[in-house]
């Protein structure tokens, strides 16, 4: 005979939490238990399903470790060689509430975060969180100065959205040949008529990944801001323009260019501290982001102002390194998009219907 509910326990939500999944062999076993760990407790609160694209030895030692209460699936299919995209098309065909969270296997959500998400999910086909680092070792904390820019400019990109699930199948799925996916994501339900709801003070832990790996994500995290031109063309003048000033400090005959190109040096390492603030200071960042960490941001700016000028090298060589091919798209254009995607401006205005998730929706991408 089953036991009765808990009545001091909360009742579990009615969404859909899909996590995407690919390790290889050489991914460390600590790693997957306490990531185990965590779907244990997520499953408490909300479905779980996790669509593991790993090597089948790997696999079937996801399928061991983690808890019973977890579905565990391998990807369908889905075009396109970027399998993330087809791990959260399969999760999301399959999932069994209308309204869904997506996120990577280092996003560790709390209840009363996805309760206020589940909430949020009312007035817009999807919502975008904020991610906040924990631990912060110092790659994290380079990584946390372009948050803080992002949040002074608009908003974050973090590696969890929530969505109605039904919104995505209607517009027909999203690209799976494109790198940055979660912007493609968002391109193809904004142009299918849907909006994106920013929430940069509903903060969700993301744990940081190991300094090599942090690395090894430069050149290609830049290569996501072909997508964006205005913030690539402003990202690719930084280096000209640090080095035309450094060789007028250095060099110039004249004692007033020496100096102005000093100040403006100065003023160059000094802007993105005063930016990075502001940042932190908007909507609640500084309950979480300490006041240390505006000072990382002319770091990081420093860095993509020369890995951007890397990932255009690769452009001209036909695309990103992506697992044995190469990727060329960053991400479509919402103009581009809108060819694409099945009209639907209607239904992704309305609020989000409670209740079972609707039959019969097509999950197919048209072609361009």
């Amino acid at each position: 005979m089953p036991s009765p509910p808990d009545p001091l326990r909360p009742a579990p939500l009615a969404m859909e939490y899909v996590l995407p999944l690919r390790w290889g062999p050489e991914a460390d076993p600590r790693d997957a238990v306490a990531l185990a760990a965590y779907l244990e407790r997520l499953a408490t609160w909300l479905d779980v399903t996790v669509v593991d694209g790993s090597p089948a030895p790997v696999f079937e030692r996801h399928q061991a470790l983690f808890p019973r209460s977890v579905r565990h699936l391998a990807p369908g299919p889905w075009p396109g060689c970027n399998g993330k995209v087809a791990g959260v098309m399969t999760g999301v065909r399959t999932a069994r509430h209308a309204n869904v969270v997506i996120a990577d296997d280092d996003v560790r959500w709390d209840r009363p975060g996805l309760a206020r998400l589940d909430r949020l999910l009312a007035q817009a086909p999807l919502v975008r969180p904020q991610n906040v680092f924990v631990p912060a070792p110092w790659h994290a904390r380079e990584d946390t100065g372009r948050s803080l820019l992002n949040r002074a400019l608009g908003a974050d990109y973090p590696g969890t959205y929530g969505l109605r699930r039904d919104a995505l199948l209607d517009a027909g799925g999203y690209d799976g040949d494109v790198l940055f996916e979660n912007l493609e994501l968002a391109r193809t339900l904004r142009a299918a008529g849907g909006r994106e709801l920013c929430v940069p003070d509903l903060f969700v832990v993301r744990v940081p990944p190991t300094a090599r790996q942090f690395l090894g994500q430069r050149v290609r995290q830049a290569y996501d801001d072909l997508a964006q031109p205005p913030r690539l063309v402003c990202e690719m003048a930084l280096l000209p323009a640090a080095l035309t000033l450094l060789d007028r400090a250095a060099r110039s005959d004249r004692t007033t260019t020496r100096r102005a190109a000093r100040r403006a040096l100065t003023v160059l390492a000094l802007s993105p501290v005063l930016l990075a603030e502001v940042g932190r200071r908007r909507h609640g960042g500084a309950t979480v982001y300490p006041a240390t960490a505006p000072l990382w941001a002319p770091f990081w700016l420093a860095e993509r102002a020369v890995c951007v000028w890397l990932a255009l090298g690769h452009r001209l060589r036909g695309g990103v390194p992506y697992r044995g091919q190469r990727l060329r798209v960053a991400a479509h254009g919402v103009r581009t998009l809108r060819r694409r995607v099945r009209p639907v401006l209607g239904r992704l205005a309305e609020p989000s219907p409670s209740g079972s998730v609707p039959e019969g929706r097509a999950a197919t991408l048209n072609s361009p």
